[in-house]
């Protein structure tokens, strides 16, 4: 897909990544009526019915043509494996592969930002720009939820006698249901928000992309593999792309700003490609310098998912409807409009507890599926009747990197988030195995629990758990943080609270890498409320109220 304008390659406005923030980034800057913008996506369009039928996800988050198969560096944290990270590779991005639970996280995470010294960045600085994005379909309270945005919002309709025993364990044990989580408050148990419409998944593209490109003021390029950022002097001024390696090198101008919403490992690695980033590392790389900026690539994090697989009996599990005869009965369900497995995420159901206190404030994430997969096989399903409850750190204090391999841009960058090396993230996840054994044993579960596969009832120590989630634990496709937004007088801050990269002018970055620290959530919809927020500043536009933002579309 390439939609050209007639005045050549020169644009107001150049955004590098289709992901959810390049997306929406493009339909408010296009909005404005004034500018013209370009969009550039190394990937293809996403015409493959696995990244708009819901359940379709796991064979596109494997199909490296629709998803960057990232993989992390052997690490102590993981008992020395590497650890698969797709991201996504299409129009969408990451929305068009990933497992659609919308979760925007706590207030506190956000004044947590605004106190690093991010003016602006505060929950009820950034709550309007959350309200602003979505339709939220169902009860909800206006106050904390938008009703006409473009991304719909609505909660898991189907249901199974799993989930309801998994939550009724966890009202037992002490956590409250919870009707909404986006809303005054996190904390509780049910089923997962989505952005699901109709059976059909609704990514970035679908909800803000393609009413872009009908306003005739976006142009698109796909299958553009970005390779540098070009400069004059300190001023960003435009990228270089291919389409294919080795292939011509084409030239985008841009006469205002370059915006890179490449994502979490793309966006550093195209800066350190481009002359930004820190000066050994460029050294090394034989990359001539522009901007020794040391903070490009430090500061990476991401959830690290822990699971427990139990045998199920005495009900069919997504095991036994995804095989045969069953999965026609699933697919005409769907067809109709009726619920069914191929409109669920990969996690049905959620828990927000802490692991140690179930009084307190949450500090991780309970992920509940009546299904499993097999340990050796990606995204093939148990051949036994299984269930699944994982648990992930919601705020991990381990941090790593992410560095270019190489000055091919081609290579896949270096990616070490350093999983379970600060001693809270291993007090927090051992403790988070014990609260999902806790909800597992409760007599909720004890007409359908037919005994635990992994890590099995014989590993009981606390040394046994850790060794057990540095074995076993995985991704849960978060990266964060490698182009942090941080003041001025912060050393490892690449951006400021306007999104500008230090020491360039006319640069932005705006996406999950800007991130300071890890929302308590899945970090799909803070990246949408980053790119709403980047659109107002770039735009010189004053905060609307909430009324007001909430009408946008």
């Amino acid at each position: 897909m390439d939609t050209r304008q007639q005045d050549g390659d020169t644009f107001d406005y150049v955004i590098v990544g289709a992901g959810a923030a390049g997306c929406l980034l493009a339909r408010r800057l296009s909005e404005d009526g004034r500018y013209t913008i370009c969009l550039v996506e190394a990937g293809p369009p996403d015409r493959n019915i696995n990244l708009h039928v819901p359940g379709g996800f796991i064979k596109a988050v494997t199909n490296p043509k629709y998803a960057w198969q990232f993989a992390t560096e052997p690490g102590e944290g993981t008992a020395g494996r590497r650890i698969t990270i797709p991201q996504g590779r299409t129009l969408g991005g990451s929305t068009a592969i990933n497992g659609f639970n919308y979760n925007r996280g706590q207030p506190a995470d956000y004044d947590s930002w605004a106190q690093q010294g991010n003016r602006g960045w505060g929950y009820d600085d950034v709550l309007p720009y959350f309200r602003r994005t979505e339709q939220r379909i169902g009860a909800h309270e206006p106050h904390y939820r938008g009703a006409e945005g473009g991304l719909p919002i609505s909660d898991c309709d189907w249901r199974h006698p799993l989930c309801e025993a998994f939550i009724e364990a966890a009202v037992d044990a002490g956590l409250p249901k919870n009707p909404d989580y986006n809303g005054e408050t996190q904390k509780g148990v049910g089923y997962f928000q989505r952005w699901i419409d109709k059976g059909w998944r609704v990514s970035a593209a679908t909800a803000f992309l393609r009413p872009a490109l009908r306003s005739g003021r976006v142009d698109l390029r796909c299958n553009a593999h970005t390779t540098t950022i070009t400069f004059e002097g300190r001023r960003a001024t435009g990228i270089r792309y291919v389409q294919e390696r080795g292939g011509a090198v084409r030239e985008l101008r841009a006469r205002r700003e370059v915006i890179l919403t490449c994502g979490g490992a793309n966006s550093p690695k195209l800066l350190q490609l481009s002359g930004i980033g820190p000066a050994s590392l460029l050294a090394d790389l034989g990359i001539t310098p522009v901007h020794a900026l040391e903070g490009v690539g430090a500061n990476l994090r991401d959830h690290y998912m822990v699971r427990l697989v139990a045998r199920a009996k005495g009900v069919e599990t997504i095991n036994d409807m995804a095989r045969g005869v069953k999965l026609w009965r699933e697919i005409a369900k769907w067809a109709i409009g009726r619920p069914s497995i191929l409109a669920i995420s990969p996690s049905v159901a959620y828990g927000f507890a802490n692991a140690r206190d179930l009084s307190l404030e949450p500090d991780i994430q309970l992920n509940f599926t009546p299904g499993s997969y097999m340990k050796s096989v990606t995204g093939v399903l148990d051949n036994f009747p299984g269930m699944t409850l994982g648990a992930y750190q919601l705020r991990p204090e381990s941090s790593g990197y992410v560095h270019a391999r190489s000055p091919d841009p081609f290579d896949n960058p270096v990616i070490q988030p350093n999983y379970l090396m600060h001693a809270e993230d291993r007090a927090v996840t051992v403790a988070g195995i014990r609260l999902v054994r806790r909800l597992l044993e409760s007599p909720a579960f004890a007409p359908y629990r037919d005994g635990e596969v992994s890590p099995g009832e014989e590993v009981q120590s606390d040394d046994e758990l850790l060794a057990f989630a540095r074995e076993n634990g995985s991704t849960a496709y978060h990266l964060i943080g490698a182009c942090r937004m941080g003041p001025a007088h912060d050393a490892s801050a690449v951006v400021d609270d306007n999104l500008r990269v230090y020491g360039i002018e006319g640069l932005r970055v705006a996406d999950s890498a800007i991130m300071p620290t890890m929302p308590s959530a899945n970090t799909c919809a803070a990246t949408y409320m980053i790119a709403e927020k980047a659109a107002d500043l770039i735009l010189g536009r004053q905060v609307p109220g909430n009324a007001a933002l909430a009408r946008a579309g």
